[in-house]
């Protein structure tokens, strides 16, 4: 005979769905679940949007009360409404409710995050009625050359920095042809819009390169939002650098998915070594596959090369960074990349290329020189000095982050090993040149990427895991708290790095009116000297006349000068020469700030000089002062 076989708990013999009353009890009527009516949001989902749409709603309402017309010391800082800083903390606030659906709907993260790029950088776009950055001017003014006459050209032998635009042309190429595609008068018409379209395209090459260490959405939207907090540097403006900068991510996350080597994911497994949160090692790939792709990337590394100098250099030693793993050492793709980078400094670039190697003897080995920020590297004014104790405050924040989490999850840092080497890889270039000062900055932008990961990974608990793996929930506990405070105070951070300076960054029209009326009244060949380029429209005209900025020096130097500018510039023309001194109000409050001239000594300069016989007043308004030089 067949036994009786009770029925499960919760079923009754019978095939009812109703559990069985209990014993002795009468039959327990469940409670009536609470109605929701017809269409209305569910609370979590509720909780999702409205924070988002609330935040959009308070930042649209709070640009018309910017008062970037008129900014003083601390820039933008107190010009912007109580309902702006509102909508940045309520869009923090929602990112962090949406972490908790990462998984199910990552939309809601990366719209916070969209939102976020927005908030942070689209003021500018929105509301300026001229260029943000008056050195982002010269871009501008080699694509209209550009367009001009059909074709640059690298042997012409311009002196400067100009040199590099003519020998790495492709971004100028590609905006020339945006600009007449658009139908648009120029690029400025779109030129303050760079940072916010560069990192929304950014956005999805992160997720690539962070989805390959980790499956833990929270972690890596929490890396996503990171990276754009950190990204105070400006150098995503319209720029080479900015778009160089994205091509070098794309080839990092075409490398780090498809170029794993056969053996090296059955090492890491044996190891036990993966942190719970950590992404299932990549499958590893034969040789024809990765020669493929290496087929696939050629014309990426090309561009690189095409728009950015320095973007190759950084790439061959990422990839050489590496060839360190055994997961991805590919010599045949390192090899690939540095004929390409040679191949262009021998041709293309092969000027600026010689000239740059006859520098190396003074700067090699120079770590002091080479990691200076600027010329002058000493910001004076309440608001630059802010700028800058905030920007350092930034990279010791997310470096002692990622530092944590090297210590805290050593499993992941050992899965995501290769996003490591890739970020300190950029480091010893300190060694060997400044790159005009700016080589701390893009340094920084580099390692960026890497640091806001593990940055994220200090601040996000792994879920999961058994055994010794399993999460104490104290450190759950402290994590819910720690996360919300860190990126409070990273935002908090972000903004006097950002727009501290904005004083010497934003540029009235009349001022850049003034300035092209100077520079077309020059006959070809003539000099024009300013104290520094960094003022609108400075190389217009940059392929028919000479500049000299003669204030980029050191301040000792500057401060010589003062004491007789007339003799010193006389001294140092040329007999016979034909010059324009221009002299306006954004580079008064640049020389100020970065410290290339002592206080008052802008003015100084430029009463000195309107009273000297040698330079004559050709215009004066409130923005500035043109003079020209008669030579004796």
């Amino acid at each position: 005979m067949p036994q009786h076989v009770p029925a499960p708990v919760g079923e009754s013999t019978a095939g009812s769905a109703q559990p069985a009353p209990p014993t002795g009890q009468p039959d327990a009527v469940p409670p009536e679940p609470a109605r929701r009516l017809p269409g209305a949001p569910r609370p979590r989902t509720l909780l999702t949007w409205l924070p988002l749409l609330l935040a959009a709603a308070l930042w649209i309402s709070s640009l018309p009360h910017i008062g970037f017309r008129s900014m003083g010391e601390y820039g933008l800082l107190d010009r912007l409404p109580v309902t702006y800083y509102l909508s940045l903390l309520l869009l923090t606030a929602g990112f962090l409710v949406s972490l908790r659906r990462a998984g199910t709907a990552p939309w809601w993260p990366a719209s916070y995050c969209a939102g976020l790029l927005m908030a942070l950088k689209g003021v500018p776009a929105v509301l300026y009625d001229s260029e943000r950055y008056p050195w982002a001017s010269k871009h501008d003014a080699v694509i209209d050359h550009l367009l001009a006459n059909g074709e640059l050209r690298p042997d012409e032998g311009l002196s400067g920095n100009m040199s590099a635009y003519d020998q790495w042309p492709g971004f100028f190429t590609l905006n020339g042809g945006l600009v007449r595609a658009f139908g648009a008068d120029s690029a400025a018409a779109y030129l303050n819009w760079a940072p916010v379209v560069l990192g929304l395209l950014m956005m999805p090459v992160l997720l690539l390169i962070y989805r390959t260490f980790s499956e833990d959405r929270r972690l890596v939207w929490t890396a996503v939002w990171i990276f754009q907090l950190a990204n105070w540097v400006g150098q995503d403006y319209l720029a080479p650098q900015g778009l160089g900068f994205l091509l070098h991510l794309a080839v990092l996350a075409v490398v780090v998915r498809h170029f794993v080597r056969p053996g090296s994911a059955g090492q890491l497994r044996s190891r036990a070594c993966l942190d719970p949160a950590a992404a299932a090692v990549p499958p590893p790939t034969g040789v024809r596959q990765r020669a493929v792709c290496a087929v696939v990337l050629v014309p990426v590394i090309v561009a690189v090369n095409a728009v950015h100098q320095l973007t190759p250099v950084m790439l061959c030693v990422t990839l050489l960074a590496l060839c360190l793993t055994r997961r991805y050492r590919n010599l045949g793709l390192l090899a690939v990349a540095g004929a390409i980078m040679l191949a262009w400094d021998l041709t293309m670039g092969r000027p600026l290329f010689m000239e740059t190697l006859g520098t190396l003897r003074d700067s090699l080995g120079e770590l002091t020189q080479n990691s200076r920020a600027g010329y002058a590297g000493q910001l004076t004014g309440a608001g630059p000095e802010l700028a800058g104790r905030a920007s350092i405050l930034m990279v010791l924040a997310v470096a002692a982050l990622a530092g944590a989490a090297l210590l805290l999850r050593r499993r992941l840092a050992h899965s995501a090993l290769p996003l490591l080497l890739a970020s300190v890889a950029p480091v010893p270039l300190f060694v060997v040149n400044d790159y005009g000062g700016e080589m701390l900055f893009r340094v920084y932008l580099f390692a960026l990427p890497g640091a806001a990961f593990f940055a994220a990974a200090a601040l996000v608990p792994a879920v999961g895991g058994t055994g010794a793996h399993r999460v104490r929930p104290s450190v759950r506990r402290a994590g819910a708290v720690a996360l919300p405070v860190t990126l409070a105070a990273l935002l908090a951070g972000f903004m006097p790095a950002y727009y501290g300076k904005e004083r010497m960054n934003y540029t009235p029209p009349a001022e850049t009116a003034l300035v092209t009326r100077a520079i077309d009244r020059a006959p070809e060949g003539a000099l024009i000297l300013a104290t520094t380029g960094s003022f609108p429209k400075a190389l217009h005209r940059y392929d028919r006349l000479e500049h000299w900025f003669f204030a980029e020096q050191e301040l000792p130097e500057n401060t010589e000068m003062l004491k007789d500018p007339a003799g010193y510039l006389s001294t140092r023309l040329p007999p016979g020469t034909t010059a324009y001194v221009i002299l306006t109000r954004t580079q008064d409050i640049y020389t100020a700030g970065e410290g290339l001239l002592p206080p008052g000594g802008f003015a100084s300069l430029t009463r000195d000089l309107a009273a000297s016989p040698l330079f004559h007043v050709v215009e004066r308004t409130g923005h500035g002062v043109v003079l020209r030089y008669d030579s004796p």
